[in-house]
């Protein structure tokens, strides 16, 4: 039971706590909604920075986890890939540099609903993404053509207009870095027909791998035949697929092969 000394403590506590007013990264008026507190500056570095963690997470550039980011001092997604191979191997050795400097050369090559995911647009992630690519968007220029996104509500399209408003030039030397998947009759250009088996390394689930695959243009099958141009298989498996594949001499190959590759 609380006695009279551990609730005068309490009180005292609570006397003492005080709501903050600012952002402790950048300074700026927070704002209250409920009870959480937000800082609405765009610019705030801490903002910022989780904004690179998660768009080379979108993107799936291995390597960059916080303490990465926070060795370089990435405060925005161009800033990793204007860093050239030098700085990447004076900064973290050449075998990791190096590794680092590969993974990013291989992110280039994606589409353009990945990309536009990876921007941290509120509202803007993976289905409405898809859906504005569907709708023939393949560039950050293609908004200027177009006033209206036909498929992901108001608030989404006014989020989307806004945020590339804003940030036009800069999404713009951003995306000169990208190699886009073409769209044709609001299908990603077919590389061929992909099957998979046994354990991923990437990838928690096979639905994951198959959304990923087909983002980069394969078409995902669920089993072997003579149409199928690559099996993929990441682990040590002799599973019938395997065995088929070997006997129509199809190439086995893991998921980082076919995006290094193509």
């Amino acid at each position: 039971m609380t006695n009279g000394s551990d609730v005068d403590i309490i009180y005292k506590m609570k006397k003492e706590i005080q709501i903050p007013i600012n952002c402790p990264s950048c300074s700026s008026t927070l704002e209250q909604v409920n009870s959480q507190l937000f800082c609405r500056n765009s610019d705030c570095e801490a903002q910022s920075t989780k904004k690179v963690e998660a768009f080379v997470k979108k993107m799936r550039i291995k390597g960059f986890g916080p303490a990465t980011i926070s060795k370089f001092g990435f405060t925005r997604p161009i800033e990793i890939y204007d860093t050239p191979l030098e700085t990447f191997v004076e900064v973290m050795g050449e075998k990791m540099g190096n590794k680092l400097f590969n993974e990013v050369e291989n992110s280039k090559t994606t589409t353009f609903a990945t990309f536009l995911s990876a921007l941290s647009i509120p509202l803007i992630g993976d289905t409405a993404s898809k859906k504005v690519a569907l709708e023939g968007f393949n560039s950050i220029h293609d908004f200027t053509e177009r006033d209206y996104v036909e498929t992901i509500g108001t608030k989404a399209e006014d989020n989307l207009y806004r945020f590339i408003d804003k940030n036009f030039d800069y999404l713009m030397d951003l995306e000169r870095y990208f190699t886009f998947a073409k769209l044709t009759n609001n299908k990603v250009e077919n590389k061929g027909n992909v099957c998979i088996t046994g354990k991923l390394k990437d990838f928690s689930n096979r639905t994951k791998a198959k959304e990923y695959l087909e983002e980069h243009g394969y078409t995902v099958t669920t089993s072997v035949s003579g149409k199928t141009d690559y099996l993929v298989c990441e682990d040590s498996s002799n599973s019938s697929k395997n065995k088929k594949a070997e006997s129509l001499g199809i190439p086995i190959v893991t998921i980082a092969n076919l995006i290094e590759g193509n």
